[in-house]
């Protein structure tokens, strides 16, 4: 198998996207400093343990906005995991408003992101793959250079609320143990700096080097960058247009067909560049 590096994959999305004519600049976080120029390893042979993994798909059938693809994506995903890098389906949470599967709720969504906290172990590998919307809420912590936080968008959303930036942080980042080796890919609008980890590179030119997030509050927690294994979250999509930014918390909005043309081509294309 054709061995890619992280800039290469970031590269080939943002060529993806230029081929249909967006805008979209898909970028790479990491709690710690790394070299983009290595070979983008999921699951390295440092990591022996257990490979789980929380897949998230959100269609949003019947409400505004609606979306087609999202599921296509996360059995897309699922199939690399599988068949290519080794996961046991056993240890692979699905969450799709499809009515088959654990429905994509906030409440859901937060438990499977705890449960996969809870049951990773020092030398677990742990993916989290999110495809639906994304958008922003204003900022009431502070800690938000542009004075907004980045949201993940539950199927429920309008009752619940949306899922910021800050709650991934606590929920999934901080409390993941020492030695888990964790990788989210975030397949939404907006979906830039939702993960808040202090590290950056951004595939908008021919920078090779990651730089400090100044948006990042994960500094808070002392030496947790030196303590933890690692986690990357590889965001699909950057400052995209639409999604629910400037909705006020609303419906998401009648762009969706453009949005799904962005997310689901990036990464049908990427899977089935490395299968």
């Amino acid at each position: 198998r054709e061995t890619w590096s992280w800039v290469d994959v970031l590269r080939k999305m943002r060529t993806n996207l230029d081929g249909m004519g967006y805008e979209q600049v898909p970028q790479l976080t990491s709690s710690r400093m790394i070299s983009v120029t290595d070979s983008m390893e999921i699951v390295p042979a440092t990591q022996q343990g257990v490979r789980r993994a929380v897949l998230i798909g959100i269609n949003y059938v019947g409400q505004s906005g609606e979306l087609s693809g999202c599921h296509n994506d996360v059995f897309n995903v699922k199939d690399y995991l599988v068949n290519v890098l080794g996961f046991e389906n056993r240890h692979i949470t699905l969450l799709l408003d499809d009515g088959l599967n654990t429905s994509p709720t906030r409440e859901n969504i937060t438990y499977a992101y705890r449960d996969l906290v809870n049951r990773s172990a020092p030398g677990d590998v742990a993916f989290c793959h999110y495809s639906g919307h994304g958008g922003f809420v204003d900022d009431t912590s502070g800690d938000e250079e542009d004075g907004r936080d980045e949201t993940l968008i539950p199927v429920d959303f309008q009752s619940a609320g949306q899922i910021t930036d800050d709650e991934l942080l606590k929920d999934l980042v901080h409390p993941m143990k020492a030695g888990v080796l964790t990788t989210c890919l975030m397949d939404c609008c907006h979906s830039g700096t939702v993960m808040d980890l202090p590290y950056r590179f951004t595939a908008d030119g021919d920078n090779i080097q990651m730089r400090e997030n100044p948006s990042s509050n994960m500094g808070e927690y002392g030496d947790l960058i030196a303590t933890f294994a690692g986690a990357y979250a590889l965001t699909g999509l950057l400052g995209a247009g639409g999604g629910m930014g400037g909705m006020g918390g609303g419906s998401p909005n009648n762009t969706g067909e453009e949005e799904e043309a962005d997310c689901c081509t990036c990464i049908m294309d990427l899977v089935n560049s490395f299968l």
